[in-house]
């Protein structure tokens, strides 16, 4: 079965919660200094038929798109790709001039997924993770022996 990604809905606010803070130790994530709370943005949800299989959150500043978070419950289900896809369809549709996110130096894996989706690196934010743990403490100091220390901006330009 196809993986079907829709908007949520306030049918999915625990599922959104749930997410969150299974993928981010909460609701609140610390990027380019500050604190977002991603419960509160437009969100996607990918379904694996009737099970939830992963989350998009979302915001909109004048033509650019940012992605605040994405999670895959399950790695390899195809629920990052579907995501990925629907919000790159979704903004490209909007008139947006770009679609960006940005990740940590440690997660090489999700660097990966990036580029093979058409995602440019076009920035490295130096020492930005070792800032956001002033706003948000619970980020980890390294992660498989990686420091975290540096935030990752791709995007992509329609």
């Amino acid at each position: 079965m196809a993986i079907e990604v829709r908007p949520v809905t306030s049918a999915d606010i625990a599922y959104v919660q749930q997410s969150l803070t299974a993928a981010f130790h909460g609701t609140v994530v610390a990027v380019h200094d500050e604190l977002i709370d991603a419960a509160a943005l437009p969100a996607a949800i990918a379904w694996d038929g009737a099970e939830p299989a992963g989350l998009l959150t979302y915001r909109i500043v004048g033509a650019d798109w940012e992605i605040v978070s994405i999670a895959a419950d399950r790695p390899g289900s195809g629920a990052g790709t579907a995501l990925l896809g629907w919000i790159r369809e979704t903004a490209a549709t909007a008139g947006a001039a770009r679609l960006w996110l940005v990740t940590t130096n440690d997660n090489v894996r999700a660097l990966r997924f990036y580029q093979r989706h058409g995602y440019d690196l076009v920035a490295v934010h130096r020492d930005a993770v070792t800032r956001a743990r002033a706003l948000k403490p619970a980020i980890p100091r390294e992660l498989d022996g990686i420091p975290l220390r540096h935030e990752l901006e791709l995007e992509v330009r329609f």
